[in-house]
Formats: C-alpha cells, structure tokens, sequence
C-alpha cells in the first residue's frame, strides 16, 4: 500500500471512530437526559441537555439550510486539502478529526434541525464530541502546517 493509501486509510478510521463515538453519546443523552435538564457531574462540569441550531456558542442560530451548505463547503476544501497533502506527515489526523466532526454534527442537523450539546463548563457554551474533534483538528492541522512535521520537510527541501 502506498504512503497515500495508508494516509487515507487512517483518515478514514478516524472519521468514522469520531462519528460513532459522537452519535453514540448524543444518543445516549436524547435517551437519558430530558431536553432543558442538567445533571451535575462534578462542581466545574455538567451534564445537559440542549439543541443548538447554530454553529459555535449559538452563532447563527437558525441558519438551517445555509450552515447544511457552508458545512458541506468546507468539507469539500479539508477534502482537496488532503488530496493535495495525503502524503505530509499526520496529515490523516486532522483530516479525520475535523472530518468526523463535521460529520457528526452533520447529521444532526439533517435528522434533527439542531444539534444536540451536552457538555457544559461554567461560563462556557455547552458542546459535544464532535465539537471537541473539530477543536482538535483544527490545533492538529496547525501543527501539521507549521509545526515540526512542515519544519522537517522546509529542511529537506533545503537540504535537496
């Protein structure tokens, strides 16, 4: 299997790993959880239950068909960006990641009109899995674009 194919064979999983694990919890949540309510876990953290129309914090609530459309937008340009980059070093991770998020939340959304948040901290908006794979593609996707992996390659190429 070329580097290529491993690349994307890794996005793959975990994309889907993502998609499964956030689906599964907001099932659970819509199961165990009536819609409004809280359940403190600890002092800092609370379990809830809310539906969010918008994309981040609430922004755009509302927005419906519009954030169907900007959703599947910027799908397509991590996809080329991938295509274009398969072969760089982690780039499977943030592919998959930010990919499996937006999946997840993507489906909610079509299902449901609104995606179900359940996490939720003091003075911080409530989210969910997919918003936390989102968040980490987005740090894994810098470091693969500035850190030591596109270092690496700067030097080589220098080097060569």
């Amino acid at each position: 299997m070329s580097p290529r194919q491993v690349s994307a064979w890794r996005a793959t999983a975990v994309t889907a790993a993502v998609v499964v694990l956030d689906q599964a919890v907001k099932a659970l949540v819509r199961d165990s959880i009536t819609s409004g309510d809280e359940q403190t876990v600890l002092p800092f953290l609370k379990l809830v239950h809310v539906r969010n129309t918008g994309v981040a914090f609430s922004i755009f609530s509302g927005g419906g068909p519009l954030l169907v459309v900007f959703a599947v937008l910027a799908t397509v340009a991590l996809l080329t960006f991938f295509y274009l980059h398969a072969e760089r070093p982690l780039a499977w991770l943030p592919t998959g990641l930010l990919l499996g998020g937006a999946i997840g939340n993507l489906i909610d959304r079509l299902r449901d009109g609104a995606v179900t948040d359940f996490i939720k901290f003091p003075g911080w908006p409530a989210f969910n899995v997919a918003d936390i794979a989102i968040t980490f593609g987005v740090l894994t996707l810098l470091y693969v674009l500035e850190g030591p992996p596109r270092a690496r390659e700067r030097q080589a190429a220098e080097a060569g």
